[in-house]
This record gives C-alpha cells, structure tokens and sequence, in this order.
C-alpha cells in the first residue's frame, strides 16, 4: 500500500485555459502594482526601451539587450515581492528584515551594473564607428 500524498491529484478541468488565463491576469496584477509603485522599475523599464533602440539603430543584435532586461526586470520584481512579504511579517524594524530586503536591492543593483557594463562593451565599438569618432 502506497503512503497517501500530502498533494491533492489534479482533477480533469473541462476547461483548462480559464486556469491559464487567470494566471496570466495574477502576473500581469504584478506587474502592474510594480509600475505603479515602484520608481525604479519604471526607470528600469524606460532604460530597458532605450537600450533596445540603440541595439536595433547600431545593429547589434538585441538577443543580450533582452536577456539582461529579463534579469533585471525579474529581480526587481521579486526584491518587490520580498519588501512587501517583509513588511507584512515584520511592520516593525528589525535587522534580519532590514538585511533581507538590503540583499534582495543589492541583487537588482548588481545586475543592473553588469548590464551596463555589457552595454558599454557591446554598444560602444558600434556607436563610435557610426559617429564617426575614430
């Protein structure tokens, strides 16, 4: 006799897409509640355009541009998550809250620096050809 799993089986939904669209809908709630109210996802978002019309005026392909905006767009999102789960559990400072939501921005910060370290060196030979500075 097999032990019983904690896990209910999945039952047959006659309508399996009505359960992938709200999960659509649930993530695009993220992603809305982020640009409402977060500034720096905004700014990330806005640099994001940015740096994909440079790709595509300089011609370098644009694979690394969204890569890197992948990432730091999703670790803005979850450093998001994180400082609103911290302050539900923990509405009065404390240090492990304080160093959970530190870390969790020291990972959009370094991400966003190695992106634009990987802009300069992907962007900058193109750029000064097409300006004609070298």
């Amino acid at each position: 006799m097999s032990p019983r799993s904690p896990f209910p089986r999945p039952s047959r939904d006659p309508l399996p897409l009505r359960g992938l669209r709200a999960s659509f809908a649930y993530a695009w709630a993220g992603v809305r509640f982020a640009w409402k109210h977060q500034r720096n996802f905004r700014l990330e978002v806005y640099i994001a355009v940015l740096a994909l019309a440079l790709a595509l005026w300089l011609q370098v392909s644009p694979v690394p541009v969204l890569l890197l905006t992948a990432l730091v767009l999703g670790l803005e999102l979850i450093n998001t998550a994180l400082e609103a789960v911290v302050d539900l559990v923990s509405p009065n400072y404390h240090p492990l809250a304080k160093a959970a939501k530190d870390v969790a921005a020291a990972s959009v910060l370094l991400a966003s620096m190695i992106a634009a370290l990987v802009g300069i060196l992907l962007f900058l030979p193109p750029l000064v050809e097409r300006l004609g500075l070298w």
